[in-house]
């Protein structure tokens, strides 16, 4: 009779189950996909931005910029690939989050260069 070494786990339910994940997502269209993504990244941005009930205690301009640059390249990118009924209301929660990033910075960008404004060209309020 062998013995299981004490680092490896004898119990199945510990590892993930790498087959029924991919089958999980080979399910999935890719336009689901996308937008899970892009109202992922939106959530984000907006906790970072201080948009949430617990406000400034999740703020962070520097995430938030990063995260709303990911979601104009993101929607830059995908915008052929999904419908106008997906597209629409992602460009406006951009558009939205580009908004409140230049009201909350202290010293807001220039016209262009605030973020994802590389994707989406200047936002004005």
């Amino acid at each position: 009779m062998s013995e299981t070494p004490q680092n490896e786990s004898t119990d199945s339910s510990d590892t993930p189950d790498f087959e029924a994940m991919t089958r999980d997502i080979a399910e999935v269209p890719a336009v689901e996909v996308i937008v899970t993504v892009a109202v992922n990244l939106m959530s984000a941005a907006a906790v970072k931005l201080g948009l949430t009930e617990e406000g400034d205690k999740h703020k962070d301009l520097d995430e938030a910029r990063k995260l709303v640059h990911a979601l104009a390249g993101l929607l830059d990118a995908g915008a052929t690939e999904v419908s106008s009924f997906h597209a629409a209301p992602l460009r406006d929660g951009l558009k939205s989050l580009q908004l409140a990033f230049r009201e909350a910075s202290l010293v807001p960008d220039e016209p262009g260069q605030g973020p994802g404004e590389k994707y989406t060209g200047p936002v004005y309020g």
